[in-house]
């Protein structure tokens, strides 16, 4: 039986760097500038729609739609952090991880969401890395998880109060409850993992 080409085993084995969440980003703008300025918004109707057949498909689409250039800024940075210390404790998992808290939150929003709401946002997977990272500097007796989850903690610890109803601001608590349940189950699950 022959190998596979050296090449393509060395790109097979290449662990995520950083430059692969700037390319996530760079993909997010480029969607949200041509609904924007070409489709006056129009992407977003593909988000969830709870409880609908349709709404399904929004699952893997929702992290890439936003409301405007304003909200996407505003998930940019989290994402960007929370993200890289999500990358650098799972390695080649990253991919692997990140559509699981994609399709679990995701999921989850769909069971749970208001009727007639429409779900859009990478806010869920966000409030998944940061389920996972605090989960993971709980239950870790490691000196670098204890330090990763105490500076999470001081930046980004208020994120904890978008997980309830926010009454009548346009805000998914859904997304962020249900993105967070399964970052949390993943870190659960993966304690004790060192990256690949």
């Amino acid at each position: 039986m022959k190998s596979a080409h050296p090449k393509k085993q060395r790109i097979a084995q290449q662990r995520p760097t950083f430059m692969y969440l700037l390319d996530l980003v760079l993909i997010a703008w480029i969607i949200e500038a041509v609904d924007q300025f070409f489709l006056a918004g129009q992407l977003d109707r593909f988000g969830i729609h709870p409880r609908q057949a349709f709404g399904l498909l929004g699952i893997p689409i929702m992290p890439w739609l936003h409301g405007g250039f304003g909200h996407l800024s505003s998930n940019t940075v989290p994402f960007l952090t929370l993200g890289y210390i999500m990358l650098k404790s799972e390695g080649r998992r990253f991919y692997y991880s990140s559509a699981i808290i994609i399709l679990l939150g995701g999921l989850g929003t769909w069971l749970i969401g208001g009727t007639g709401e429409v779900h859009i946002g990478a806010s869920g997977l966000i409030y998944g890395y940061f389920g996972y990272v605090m989960t993971r500097a709980i239950i870790e007796s490691k000196p670098l998880w204890l330090i990763t989850g105490i500076l999470v903690a001081v930046f980004y610890g208020s994120m904890i109060f978008g997980v309830l109803p926010q009454g009548q601001i346009p805000v998914s608590w859904e997304g962020h409850l249900t993105g967070m349940l399964a970052g949390i189950w993943l870190g659960r699950r993966h304690k004790g993992l060192s990256s690949e």
